[in-house]
């Protein structure tokens, strides 16, 4: 079960991120945290940008919904997802990991 946590502005989704990989997808749950995998390597921020993307797009969202709120440097990330509810964004992780 991925661990949501609440927050002023949204909710904070936990990501493990997997940059350099042969493709782009949420791959699934690992250690309370979303797995996501993108082909971009690590630099410049542009894997993390690439990720908020594979997020957006594998939780139909919009791209101004999802921004990275800690862990830039990290493999373990949190992004701060806006516009949507605790529940609605619970049953959107179910149905893309059980898909």
């Amino acid at each position: 079960m991925i661990e949501l946590t609440d927050h002023a502005e949204g909710i904070l989704l936990p990501v493990r991120a997997q940059p350099g990989a042969k493709k782009n997808g949420i791959r699934g749950e690992q250690s309370g945290m979303l797995k996501v995998c993108v082909t971009q390597v690590a630099e410049k921020g542009k894997a993390n940008r690439t990720l908020a993307e594979v997020i957006a797009k594998g939780l139909g969202l919009k791209m101004y919904q999802v921004e990275l709120f800690s862990g830039d440097t990290h493999a373990q990330k949190k992004f701060l997802i806006r516009g949507i509810t605790r529940d609605e964004l619970q049953q959107r992780l179910v149905d893309v990991l059980s898909g």
